[in-house]
């Protein structure tokens, strides 16, 4: 009687595992690029291995545009951090934009009028 039970209401022997509480999304169709409506404003995403990728990245904070850089094959070289993070910011001085650590591999850096909330919305709420 109560295997017939716990079939029809759901028993407690039933585990959930860690795979079954995660679902797979395909954000592919999200993912349309609209190259016949240029902006002005781009969100570059890029990955800083060595000191010749800085002017790349200096020249789309010039152009505008904000860049996500990943700094985690860097960061164990702490003078070639330093000397990124140095460069980054006088750019980032220079057109007025922002510069913040997102987590301990990313850095967000802004062109001019655009500043970075260093507070988070959490259930809707700051």
């Amino acid at each position: 009687m109560a295997k017939i039970m716990n079939k029809l209401f759901g028993g407690s022997t039933k585990t959930t595992t860690v795979e079954d509480e995660y679902t797979e999304l395909d954000l592919t169709k999200y993912e349309e690029v609209l190259d016949d409506e240029p902006a002005e404003t781009y969100i570059r995403v890029a990955e800083l291995t060595n000191l010749n990728e800085l002017t790349a990245l200096k020249r789309e904070i010039y152009d505008g545009n904000i860049v996500m850089i990943d700094i985690s094959t860097i960061k164990a070289d702490k003078l070639l951090l330093d000397r990124a993070l140095k460069d980054l910011k006088d750019v980032v001085i220079d057109v007025h934009g922002d510069i913040a650590g997102i987590k301990d591999d990313q850095v967000l850096v802004t062109p001019t009028g655009i500043k970075i909330d260093r507070s988070k919305i959490l259930g809707g709420r700051y």
